[in-house]
């Protein structure tokens, strides 16, 4: 594998960081600022609704510059909001920190899964793309403990400090590993937006949202449920996003080895079980080691969703899949954002530290149904492209082999 790859990962690995590390350190930005838990939470919503806003955005402005320089541009502006994050006087400014930070997420990861793809041989890009998200999963089992260890030891702006220094290390490695690529030619805005006209991929954003917006809302508050309600220690707050970032890795590993093969029960079984374990967590929150456990739970079966609902986007995005992958990582951003904002508003309202649970378990529930939905849609319609109609599993087939 090249080593620009490697250059990919850690901008991955930086990002996926900042991203993350803010829930295990809610309480100290709520205890230094003089705000609340909830408004806190702001913080994610924020983060969450700017990448939302930044995928397309920054994807569609990417098309007008070569590769190479727009990821260099995206590292950029991720250092800069979390340098702004760091010395931030004020909550607000704060807040502005972590949108600016965020509008360079989706398209890093939308821009570099074809930069990656393009360094490697035909058979062996789904091994390259997977490498320069390996970042993003390691980072919530390395970064996003360490991160939350050094806030709670030596200060939550140090944190942001360091990340702003990962993406400086992430700037300088594409500036001297990656190679110059062209920018692409014929792409039309109109082309890339046709895609959204399609019911499929509309149901895959929406399942995006509200799927992993389950898992937001229980993980945005771990820290105050953890600390509060479980009785562990401030310190046990590291341990705890360890296990669950290696839920995650799991819960990837998993996806992605039944997406090709099963994709609609591997969503059944994924959500579904999904909402019974966020529910379940409102009593497991009450013992160390059952919450423990739940929280793996949580991580593997919220990320086991990630791979599944990718490959369904893309497969119907027929001649726009940069920008539908693009605009899917922002679902998945939308969806923290919704459930990190109800979950505040429940807490807030007086209901406790595991409330969000329950609103985890309803937005996972919901995101079935749609699943259900749209597979009875499928059995319903046609696709014009496949060879063989009547059949689910037989049009996925043929849109592969069109892909």
């Amino acid at each position: 594998m090249p080593l620009a790859l490697l250059a990919l990962a850690i901008g991955a690995f930086g990002i996926g960081t900042t991203e993350f590390v803010i829930m295990g350190l809610l309480p100290e930005v709520a205890s230094d600022y003089g705000v609340s838990i909830p408004t806190a939470g702001y913080l994610v919503t924020g983060y969450a609704l700017g990448v939302m806003a930044g995928a397309p955005l920054m994807t569609v402005l990417g098309t007008k510059v070569p590769r190479k320089r727009m990821l260099m541009l995206l590292m950029g502006l991720f250092i800069v909001g979390n340098l702004l994050s760091a010395v931030a006087p004020v909550f607000s400014v704060m807040l502005i920190g972590r949108v600016v930070a965020s509008l360079a997420h989706g398209a890093f990861f939308g821009i570099g899964s074809v930069v990656a793809a393009g360094l490697v041989a035909p058979h062996k890009k789904a091994g390259a793309i997977a490498m320069m998200f390996t970042g993003l999963t390691v980072a919530n089992v390395v970064g996003v403990p360490l991160g939350t260890l050094i806030g709670q030891s030596a200060g939550w702006r140090v944190t942001f400090a360091v990340v702003a220094a990962l993406g400086v290390v992430g700037l300088v490695g594409v500036a001297k590993l990656v190679p110059d690529v062209p920018r692409a030619e014929g792409v039309r805005l109109r082309d890339e937006m046709a895609a959204f006209k399609n019911a499929q991929v509309l149901l895959a954003m929406a399942m995006t949202v509200l799927g992993f917006g389950g898992v937001f809302a229980a993980i945005t508050y771990i820290a105050p449920m953890m600390t509060h309600v479980a009785g562990f220690a401030d310190g046990s707050v590291t341990w705890l996003l360890v296990l669950f970032g290696l839920g995650m890795v799991g819960g990837n590993l998993v996806g992605g080895r039944f997406a090709d093969r099963a994709l609609m029960p591997m969503l059944y079984i994924s959500l579904g079980a999904l909402a019974v374990a966020l529910a379940l967590f409102t009593l497991t929150a009450h013992d160390k080691i059952a919450a423990a456990v739940t929280v793996v739970l949580i991580g593997a079966l919220g990320f086991a969703t990630v791979p599944p609902l990718q490959k369904r986007v893309l497969d119907h995005a027929h001649g726009a899949p940069t920008l539908a992958s693009a605009v899917n990582i922002g679902a998945f951003n939308l969806g923290n954002a919704l459930s990190a904002w109800l979950g505040g508003i429940v807490i807030a309202a007086g209901f406790g530290y595991t409330a969000p649970n329950w609103v985890g378990a309803a937005l996972a529930a919901a995101a079935l149904l749609l699943a259900v939905l749209s597979a009875a849609l499928e059995r319903r319609t046609s696709n014009p492209g496949s060879v063989v109609t009547g059949s689910a599993p037989a049009e996925q087939r043929a849109a592969a082999v069109h892909h």
